[in-house]
């Protein structure tokens, strides 16, 4: 199944103060987040962005607070974002059905909120060069674990291509810098 922008939802999950700095290759998955966050607004893809416990773990980083919109940032204290009931009725409220998933932890957070919408029904995309743990073995393993249940690994560039469709658009030439 193609990833398709009118029926997507972005769903960026805990890049913290905190817990980015003690994230293996943090920078990437900022950057990349930062990157998916630009298209899914020239394409009109709602996001959402979770914080884990704010309280402890500090607030969103301030590049990807500096993007996000009232509303969009949602605390939350269970580590699947499909197990809390604020984040969980947002997606719904949203009426999208595919599930774009960036953030950290890979094998914590990102994994179970992903196994949770899935099943929950969702469609449910995770972006391999968009997410990381504090080891990287930890990130082989969830890759595994989501292949083998089903959940779709894909890459910044393959959700950009298939959101777009095409080129030679406005869109396209739009965003086309965001590909590298």
């Amino acid at each position: 199944m193609l990833i398709d922008a009118t029926r997507s939802l972005l769903l960026t999950i805990d890049i913290q103060e905190r817990l980015l700095p003690a994230i293996h290759d943090g920078d990437r998955v900022l950057t990349n987040t930062l990157k998916l966050i630009q298209a899914a607004r020239r394409l009109d893809v709602p996001v959402l962005c979770s914080e884990q416990y704010p309280r402890g773990l500090g607030p969103s980083v301030a590049d990807l607070s500096a993007v996000l919109e009232e509303g969009e940032i949602l605390p939350k204290v269970h580590f699947s974002c499909a197990a809390d009931p604020g984040i969980a009725k947002a997606v719904a409220q949203s009426g999208r059905r595919q599930l774009i998933l960036c953030g950290v932890e890979a094998h914590v957070c990102v994994l179970q909120s992903a196994f949770g919408f899935k099943e929950a029904g969702y469609d449910v995309f995770v972006v391999l060069d968009a997410v990381s743990s504090r080891a990287p073995d930890s990130v082989l393993v969830a890759k595994d674990r989501f292949l083998a249940a089903g959940i779709s690994v894909v890459t910044l560039e393959m959700t950009l291509f298939e959101w777009l469709h095409q080129a030679a658009t406005p869109a396209f030439k739009d965003l086309r810098g965001l590909i590298t």
